[in-house]
């Protein structure tokens, strides 16, 4: 599984549902988006400023992630976008590497 940053934004019809039922509503909602591709929400928190919502997700691969993504974005309530998420030992594989530069 790897795992995603999630940042949301809502929008029209998604901000008056936050304020008309709360967060409890819109967690289960994004629970449920996730798990039907396979994924998990690690954890979810509201904000203010630039960004509404900041969460971690789990997703089996890849193209779940992407579908998860495509299918919250297409209910029209919220724009999110996601980040893939590296451990420790992926950046310290991924720098031990022997790139030169060109000219050096």
């Amino acid at each position: 599984m790897g795992k995603y940053l999630i940042r949301g934004n809502y929008v029209g019809d998604g901000i008056a549902g936050l304020r008309k039922d709360g967060g409890a509503k819109r967690l289960a909602a994004a629970t449920a988006a996730l798990e039907s591709v396979g994924g998990t929400l690690d954890c979810l928190y509201y904000a203010f400023g630039d960004t509404d919502l900041f969460g971690i997700i789990d997703a089996p691969d890849e193209a779940a992630a992407f579908n998860a993504s495509l299918l919250i974005n297409s209910s029209g309530a919220v724009r999110v976008t996601l980040t893939p998420l590296f451990d420790p030992s992926v950046i310290s594989a991924g720098a031990s590497g022997s790139y030169s530069a060109p000219g050096q």
